[in-house]
C-alpha cells in the first residue's frame, strides 16, 4: 500500500515503515558521530522502549556502550489493511541495526503492567545476560490494569482545586485558540497516579532484585518533566504533576531497596519535546513552537536522542556522584529552564496569535517532529512507492 499520514486530534493513526527506519538510523548515525561513553552499561532492560526517550536510551546504550539491550513494549503490528505502530517499526529497526553492529537485542511486544511480561523479561535476562546493570523506566500509557486486583485505571489532563483556561494551538491548522479543562475529581487523581506514578516501576525493581538478575552496583532511573510556570496548572500542580511527585518518591524508596546490591534509582527530568502524550497537552504544542525557536536561536535546542546521549555521558556515567538538585533529580531540563529561555517565553506568549505564530515561534520543528516521529517527512523516502506494512 501507498501510506500517507492520518492525522485526528493531533493523534498521528498510522506510521511508515520505511521512514520509521528513517528515524532509527538517524539516531544510531548522532550516537556514533560523538563516540562512545566511558563506563557505560552492558547488559540494559528499557521498559518503554519503542519510542521517545526510551527508543533514544535504548540506542545510545546500544551504539554508545556497546550494551546488549531487551526492550519492553507494547506496539501493534501491521496487517494487509493497516500499519503497524510507529513503536513496532522502531523495533524492528533497531534491531536489525544492531544485529549488524554484532549487538544482543531482543524486544518484547506485551503489557509492561503485568506480572507475565515481568516473568518473561527476567527468563530472558537469564538467558542473555545473567543480570543487568541499568533498567530504564519510560513508559508513558494512558491505561493500565493492576495486575493483582484487575481493576483498569485510566489517567487524565486535568488541574486540580479548579478548571483551568490557557492559550493552545491547533499545530497542523496553526490555528492559536484558548482552550478550558475541568477540574479533576479525586477519582481522577488516584488513577492518574496509578497509571503514571511510580508503583509499576517499583513492581519491577522489586521483581527483578527478588530474581537476582540486577548486577551489583545497578542502576535505574525514571524519565520525568517539569515544565514552566505558565503551565504549571495543567502539568506539575495538575493530574500528571501528582504523578510525577510519586514517581520521584518511588526513587527514594527504590534507593533504599538496591542498597543490598550498592544499588541506585535516579528520576531524570528531561527537556519538553514532541511525543505522542505531549501532542495533546493543553497548551504544549504552542510552548514547543515558542521554545524550539528560542533554544535553536541560543545553540541549545536538542532531541531525543541529544537529551539521552547527554544524560548517559555527563550524568549517569559521567563521574561519581552523579550530579542531582536539591530533591535529588538529575536536572537535563537545565538549558530549557534557563532563565534567559524562560523570560523570552513569557514575553512572547500574550502575543502569540494564529496571525503571527509562524514568526514568533518555530511551527515548522513542530510539525516535521510530528511526521518524523511516524515516519513521515524523510526526504529520503519515496513516500509515492508500495509498501508492505
Amino acid at each position: 500500500m501507498i501510506i500517507k499520514p492520518m492525522i485526528r486530534s493531533n493523534i498521528c493513526m498510522n506510521a511508515h515503515p520505511d521512514g520509521c527506519a528513517a528515524y532509527v538510523a538517524r539516531e544510531i548515525a548522532y550516537v556514533r558521530s560523538k563516540g562512545k561513553i566511558a563506563n557505560a552499561p552492558k547488559r540494559v532492560l528499557v521498559v518503554g522502549a519503542s519510542t521517545g526517550y526510551g527508543l533514544s536510551s535504548r540506542i545510545t546504550a546500544a551504539f554508545a556502550g556497546d550494551a546488549g539491550t531487551i526492550g519492553v513494549a507494547f506496539e501493534r503490528e501491521g496487517s494487509e489493511k493497516r500499519t503497524g505502530t510507529a513503536g513496532f517499526y522502531n523495533t524492528v529497526a533497531f534491531e536489525a541495526e544492531a544485529s549488524k553492529a554484532g549487538l544482543v537485542a531482543e524486544s518484547i511486544n506485551g503489557d509492561a503492567f503485568s506480572h507475565e511480561i515481568k516473568k518473561d523479561v527476567i527468563a530472558r535476562i537469564k538467558r542473555l545476560f545473567d543480570s543487568v546493570d541499568l533498567v530504564v523506566y519510560s513508559l508513558a500509557s494512558a491505561v493500565r490494569t493492576d495486575p493483582d486486583s484487575g481493576e483498569m485505571y485510566r489517567s487524565v489532563l486535568k488541574p486540580i482545586g479548579r478548571g483551568y483556561t490557557i492559550k493552545s494551538i491547533d499545530p497542523m491548522a496553526g490555528e492559536v485558540r484558548e482552550v478550558s479543562a475541568e477540574a479533576a475529581s479525586e477519582e481522577e487523581i488516584r488513577h492518574t497516579v496509578k497509571v503514571m506514578g511510580g508503583e509499576d516501576w517499583e513492581l519491577w525493581i522489586r521483581a527483578l532484585l527478588s530474581a537476582g538478575v540486577l548486577a551489583p552496583g545497578a542502576r535505574t532511573v525514571a524519565y520525568s518533566y517539569i515544565g514552566p510556570e505558565l503551565m504549571a496548572a495543567i502539568y506539575r500542580e495538575g493530574t500528571i504533576g501528582r504523578a510525577k511527585v510519586d514517581l520521584e518518591s518511588t526513587a527514594a524508596r527504590l534507593t533504599a531497596m538496591m542498597a543490598e546490591i550498592q544499588g541506585r534509582a535516579w528520576v531524570s527530568v528531561n527537556k519538553a519535546l514532541v511525543t505522542r502524550a505531549s501532542a495533546v497537552i493543553p497548551a504544549v504544542p504552542l510552548y514547543l513552537a515558542l521554545l524550539f525557536k528560542i533554544m535553536k536561536q541560543k545553540g541549545t535546542h536538542e532531541e531525543c536522542i541529544q537529551q539521552m546521549y547527554r544524560l548517559f555521558k555527563e550524568r549517569l556515567y559521567g563521574g561519581t556522584p552523579v550530579p542531582v538538585d536539591e530533591k535529588g533529580r538529575i536536572r537535563i531540563d537545565d538549558w530549557e529552564l534557563r532563565d534567559e529561555v524562560q523570560s523570552e517565553i513569557t514575553r512572547l506568549w500574550p502575543k502569540a496569535s494564529t496571525e503571527n505564530i509562524t514568526e514568533l515561534g518555530d511551527l515548522d520543528q513542530y510539525r516535521t517532529d510530528f511526521l518524523q516521529m511516524h515516519g513521515f517527512g524523510f526526504d529520503s523516502v519515496d513516500y509515492e512507492k508500495e509498501v508492505e506494512p
